[in-house]
């Protein structure tokens, strides 16, 4: 048993040493002749629909603001006098205009401003994120781009490098090293295009994409927030 145990340990440090090749390309959508190594432990993990799925809802409640708010019976502003004598009228008693039977009085159980946060574990948010790199790997839904900027935001430019990698018309999420204001400035403007840093990647973000676009400087900080 004890040399299983240690056989499985030695399997697991391998798979995590272990790396996938994929070609670099350049802004034209051509071959650079250069390869990049993507660790197996992140984007070589057999993913986890389930976690997949916390991960999304969770995303999607926290952008609730919460702030929905109707009027209760003691909020109505009314005159508070008795409408009709109580008895000798054949109908229902009623003894105020703020009643939620009538069209002006106030609502019954109304909405009341509330947080819609989840929460998640650490160990499943990470879990999570690998499962969604993984995923995109599998469909061959990942392109790693070398390096690039622009000296200014310039939207056309931008949807040039879209049609290089054929990407026009489909949701494409580009991530990057750093911040990098031209770039996410080029983008805002192109419908399905999307621009985001390593370090503010999402499992939302990653799912709704239909081609991830890694740079190279945003592998070693993808490497970096894992190993945290």
């Amino acid at each position: 048993m004890a040399l299983f145990l240690a056989q499985r340990e030695d399997l697991s440090s391998l798979r995590s040493n272990l790396a996938m090749k994929l070609e670099v390309l350049n802004i034209q959508g051509e071959k650079t002749g250069k390869q990049i190594d993507l660790p197996e432990d992140i984007f070589g993990i057999e993913p986890n629909d389930h976690v997949l799925y916390l991960a999304v809802k969770q995303y999607l409640a926290n952008q609730r603001q919460g702030t929905h708010k109707a009027k209760e019976r003691g909020e109505i502003s009314f005159s508070t006098r008795k409408i009709k004598r109580q008895k000798g009228t054949g109908t229902a008693r009623a003894g105020s205009l703020r009643s939620p039977i009538f069209r002006t009085g106030g609502r019954i159980f109304g909405p009341r401003p509330r947080t819609y946060n989840q929460k998640m574990n650490k160990k499943v948010k990470t879990l999570a994120r690998k499962s969604a790199l993984s995923g995109k790997v599998r469909a061959e839904e990942v392109i790693i781009l070398e390096d690039f900027t622009f000296d200014a935001p310039k939207t056309s430019e931008y949807v040039n490098i879209l049609n290089n990698l054929n990407l026009s018309g489909k949701k494409s999420l580009l991530v990057t090293g750093d911040l990098d204001k031209d770039l996410l400035l080029s983008s805002r403007n192109i419908k399905k295009a999307q621009v985001t840093r390593a370090t503010d990647l999402n499992v939302y973000e990653i799912m709704n994409s239909d081609c991830l676009i890694l740079s190279e400087s945003s592998i070693e900080k993808i490497k970096e927030s894992f190993a945290k």
